[in-house]
């Protein structure tokens, strides 16, 4: 019988007093006997529709089924074989806007916690699972990913299933792209996304770090050393700027930059190569999830006073409710309706303020949300030293520039079809570096669709 509670089963969680000085995983997960209690709430209907709302797919009521039963193994494997990254997911999915959203219990009270028990699922098998270096017959056909970021990874595991050498090539030292870059260690553990690269290790993906596309070896060489097919995942890793005077002042971030420095550089530790700098104000520019992250390991750094800046009101945040809210726990403070349109500096050419102005909310535009309008006179300064913009990015130039017939946006994104085959024969593209700054989820939605098209094409061109 369906457990009818209204609730979903609350996750345990560290104090935001306590967790604000540390970078240890924010929510604890499930035990078993939580994950079963949860697990009895789904009502297993005959359409499915929380399927319809994840881009990769997962037979949800499936694997919650098994999940109530106790079979948390086999749980595992009706996920897996849809998804490459189930451990990632069940972290950072907005599944509240997803599959959660078209969850029959939803409608009158909480939805299924599917993004818990997806975690739990995942961890469980890390712990408990064993691990088999799948023997997959060779095709001997070769594929190259650029970008080991979620679209990539999930590109060059859907690869592997079906027997290709499958080859990824990733700028930085580490491989992960924004999963170990851009997602702080509270959010998102490194060790997880390294145990999930190691499974696609396990099926045969060769990654190779350090390999600048364009520069290192440019995609002509790829296809000259024998390279069938390339999908391009490179993200969008450029950042944006409001190009307002004193942005070049030192003290002024990039969310990039502070990000990587405290994610991927450890900048957090005290023996840090890549340190940043001990700020007593910060101000975040920026409404999404990077701000939030961004503000949370501004926290964690030791700044004293953190405030998010954002031009619209709190209903018009775009980041996930849970993010805001554990923010605020924290002990971030939020300054809405308001705009920076200067920053100032001192005699040293360091930050020491910021000049706003408030705003109002008029007609919606072209997004639906309402536009942001200047009050006149509104004007005041505050007192900062450090500032740290997250107003979104966009893809690096790099590719477009040393790739003959490869068609791109006005904002320079990659223009790729539905398929995610590009103007380029024999070359694909999906994730970020097509839409622009998105999520881990759609991601790996276009990274699934691309290897299902480059699995066409090379069976097609060799038939």
């Amino acid at each position: 019988m369906a457990n009818m509670s209204p609730k979903k089963v609350e996750m345990p969680i560290q104090p935001g007093n306590v967790r604000c000085h540390n970078f240890d995983e924010v929510t604890l997960g499930y035990t078993k006997e939580m994950a079963m209690e949860e697990a009895s709430r789904c009502l297993h209907c005959p359409t499915k529709p929380c399927m319809n709302g994840c881009p990769v797919k997962v037979h949800i009521p499936d694997f919650i089924e098994q999940v109530a039963k106790g079979d948390f193994e086999e749980a595992y494997q009706i996920i897996h074989g849809t998804s490459s990254l189930p451990a990632v997911c069940g972290r950072v999915c907005p599944q509240e806007t997803q599959c959660e959203k078209l969850c029959i219990r939803g409608i009158k009270h909480e939805p299924v916690a599917i993004g818990r028990l997806e975690r739990f699922v995942a961890d469980y098998h890390m712990h408990h699972g064993k691990e088999h270096a799948e023997a997959i017959a060779s095709n001997h056909h070769k594929v190259a990913i650029i970008g080991s970021g979620p679209a990539g990874l999930t590109c060059a595991g859907d690869l592997a299933n079906l027997g290709y050498e499958v080859t990824v090539f990733e700028a930085l030292h580490v491989a992960g792209g924004v999963l170990v870059y851009g997602i702080p260690e509270f959010r998102l553990p490194k060790e997880i996304v390294r145990k999930e690269i190691e499974g696609l290790k396990n099926k045969g993906v060769k990654i190779e770090t350090n390999m600048v596309i364009g520069r290192t070896i440019t995609v002509d060489e790829l296809f000259e050393s024998g390279f069938e097919a390339i999908f391009i995942g490179s993200g969008a890793g450029l950042p944006n700027f409001m190009n307002m005077p004193g942005e070049n002042l030192n003290g002024v971030y990039s969310a990039n930059e502070f990000l990587t420095r405290c994610n991927l550089m450890k900048a957090y530790k005290e023996d840090g190569e890549t340190p940043i700098q001990h700020a007593k104000k910060a101000v975040i520019v920026g409404g999404g999830n990077v701000a939030m992250d961004a503000a949370r390991c501004a926290k964690r750094l030791g700044v004293d006073e953190v405030t998010i800046v954002y031009r619209r009101s709190m209903e018009e945040l775009p980041a996930r409710k849970e993010e805001v809210e554990h923010a605020m726990e924290e002990g971030i403070q939020f300054e809405l309706l308001t705009n920076p349109i200067q920053v100032l500096g001192d005699e040293n050419g360091w930050v020491s303020g910021i000049e706003c102005v408030k705003m109002e909310l008029g007609e919606a535009d072209a997004s639906g949300r309402r536009r942001p309008v200047e009050i006149k006179g509104s004007n005041f300064v505050k007192e900062i030293d450090c500032m740290i913009m997250a107003i979104g990015t966009s893809p690096n130039p790099l590719l477009r520039k040393t790739t003959d017939h490869l068609e791109t946006n006005k904002w320079g994104c990659i223009v790729a079809d539905e398929n995610g085959a590009t103007s380029r024969e024999g070359v694909f593209a999906g994730g970020d570096a097509v839409t622009g700054a998105a999520t881990v989820i759609l991601a790996m939605g276009a990274g699934k669709t691309a290897a299902k098209s480059i699995d066409e094409y090379i069976r097609h061109k060799n038939s």
